[in-house]
């Protein structure tokens, strides 16, 4: 990445960073600079396309885009002598404070920094009226709106209360040393003042409205907005919510087909259009011809028209109603999957794992290797989106776009290995009858409206109880297995299955390298009863206990709407671990806790 185009980089990041923290919109330190991220447009790449049909329909749809295409971010060289390449980053924002401190009062000193915007700097410095250069950085705070839109403020309308006129020096107060809204103020030499806890105030609309400014986009790239205008820190993790869509490549009968198109699809297959263009560049390349020859010409062609976005779509399967229908499948059924392949998958032997609170298991089975790819779609401020339970992203939703016109997005495949277990559909159905488990269920419901009426959220659906159980117990399980598998719990990600296709648990781990992973968490899954035992104990007390059993979902006072008995002390894990970003979780739905015993679904499986 570099500050301006052309220049040499200034920072880097991994791709995987790049489209998981860092996209478009973003803003990050780099090590002499404060930059917001550039749109696509701005992106100089040479990578090789990511082709994996079943995600590209399935953004195509959500995007309402004839075509689209799938690339890494692209790696930056310093090779002269080859074309540019990067990512191209706009220094933001514009106002800066000196690092030069002075100081009033006594005992309870009040800092006073210059506030001062780029137009006043000579070279990067602030030369004071003494003639002394003075270092700056940026300063911290920022405004934006829930849509993604992002600014300077205007300090001065925000100190004179609207009138921007006053052109005397600005300073900002701090007192204390907590950083605090509260303790800090902003004034102006003519004798303004106003605390900056104000501009957290959204309902005084002291920022003012949205100029729907997209600066990341380039110029003139403002659209309608009129939101209220928010404070932001720049740094904290509110700032920016990558909304990602992801899926595991499932093997097919076209694997073989896929690898030579993957070959040739650069130079000659992108631009076949019909059945005739296809047999012309056949009979003109020979070694395309005979790649092919045991292939019909309709299947190809149907293949390439599928890559290309203008491939006819059958009836389309949720993204996860086809990944458990292929875990769950018999080994004859699962298709051509091989050692060396993109998925490779067995099952685990029953008198390898059964015991007594195994009971409600139908099924493990080892995930050897597997490919995950992932792509960015957009991005929100403030309150992340996450997919549905089936994993998909909801249509029409106002998220910020990646560029003016979207013909690519950015994506990532990672390699890997995991663990499945499928849980018996009856098990969980009967569970969910209980009359103690359905009056726990209004209670997470009550929860949840209470989320929805605080975020104006309305086309969210409560998830149901058996996804919030299966989620839970992931959590557990996860943490379990990460003491021991040789891969740290941040390493360890889940797919949670709770619909249409059946219940399921996966757990895998995933690396941009092309050889995966190590295997420990396969080895892993040959101890699972052990692990689901150790699970399953650590769930019954949390640290935080009584007052983590105790807590109320649709409690006002805590704020933690969509969480039952789940706090840090048991259920939580990295965020970058979870699908939902540590919500639906309720431990009483897994185990006894010392607060709720009749909702558990292992209640009489205990060890």
């Amino acid at each position: 990445m570099s500050p301006r185009p052309g220049s040499r980089p200034h920072g880097q990041a991994r791709q995987s960073q790049i489209v998981t923290t860092f996209g478009p919109g973003s803003m990050l330190e780099l090590p002499n600079h404060s930059v917001l991220v550039g749109g696509l447009e701005f992106w100089k790449s040479s990578e090789k396309e990511i082709h994996e049909s079943r995600l590209v329909g399935k953004l195509r749809r959500l995007l309402e885009v004839a075509a689209l295409k799938l690339y890494p971010p692209p790696r930056d060289h310093e090779d002269p002598t080859l074309p540019p390449t990067g990512i191209t980053v706009w220094k933001f924002p514009e106002w800066f404070i000196t690092q030069e401190v002075e100081t009033e009062g006594g005992r309870q000193a009040t800092r006073l920094r210059r506030l001062v915007h780029r137009r006043a700097l000579t070279k990067g410095k602030f030369i004071d009226e003494g003639k002394k250069r003075i270092t700056v950085v940026p300063v911290r705070f920022v405004r934006a709106c829930r849509r993604g839109h992002i600014g300077d403020i205007d300090w001065r309308a925000f100190i004179h209360r609207g009138q921007a006129n006053c052109h005397r020096d600005l300073w900002i107060e701090e007192r204390g040393t907590s950083g605090d809204l509260s303790e800090v103020s902003l004034r102006c030499d003519c004798g303004e003042r106003r605390d900056l806890v104000e501009a957290a105030m959204i309902e005084s609309r002291a920022l003012g409205s949205c100029d729907g400014n997209r600066p990341w986009l380039g110029a003139n790239a403002r659209e309608a907005c009129g939101e209220p205008s928010r404070l932001l820190v720049r740094t904290a993790s509110n700032a920016y919510f990558p909304q990602l869509l992801g899926v595991i490549s499932l093997p097919d009968r076209g694997d073989d087909l896929s690898r030579i198109l993957d070959h040739y699809w650069t130079q000659y297959l992108q631009y076949v259009e019909n059945a005739e263009g296809l047999r012309l560049l056949c009979q003109s390349i020979p070694p395309l011809r005979q790649a092919l020859e045991r292939f019909a010409t309709e299947d190809v062609l149907r293949e390439i028209l599928a890559r290309k976005g203008g491939g006819a779509q059958g009836p389309e399967k949720l993204v996860k109603q086809a990944e458990i229908e292929t875990l769950v499948a018999s080994e004859e059924e699962i298709g051509e999957d091989r050692p060396e392949g993109d998925f490779y998958a067995r099952a685990l032997p029953r008198q390898a794992w059964d015991e007594t609170w195994m009971a409600p298991v139908e099924r493990v089975v080892l995930v050897h290797r597997l490919r995950e790819v992932t792509a960015q779609v957009g991005f929100t401020r403030f309150e992340a989106l996450a997919p549905d339970i089936e994993g998909e992203l909801e249509m029409g939703v106002r998220r910020a776009a990646l560029a003016r016109e979207v013909t690519w997005l950015p994506a990532i495949e990672n390699r890997g290995e995991g663990i499945f277990i499928h849980i018996r559909k009856e098990a969980v159905e009967r569970w969910a009858r209980r009359p103690a488990v359905e009056e726990r269920g209004r209670a997470l419901l009550r929860g949840f409206d209470a989320w929805k009426d605080e975020l104006h959220v309305h086309n969210r659906e409560f998830p149901g109880l058996p996804f919030i159980f299966l989620h839970s117990l992931s959590h557990l399980l996860l943490t379990a297995v990460a003491l021991e598998c040789g891969y740290p719990a941040s390493a360890i990600r889940e797919r949670v299955y709770a619909g249409q296709g059946g219940y399921g648990i996966l757990l895998y781990t995933a690396s941009p390298d092309s050889e995966g992973t190590l295997g420990g968490l396969v080895q892993a899954g040959r101890r699972l009863r052990e692990h689901f035992r150790s699970a399953l104990e650590m769930g019954r007390l949390c640290s935080n206990d009584p007052v983590c059993a105790q807590h109320r979902p649709d409690s006002p006072h805590e704020h933690r709407f969509l969480s039952g008995a789940a706090c840090h002390g048991c259920l939580l894990i990295a965020e970058t671990s979870c699908e939902q970003y540590n919500g639906f979780l309720d431990r009483a739905l897994v185990v006894p806790t010392v607060d709720l015993h009749e909702a558990a679904f292992f209640k009489d499986l205990l060890p």
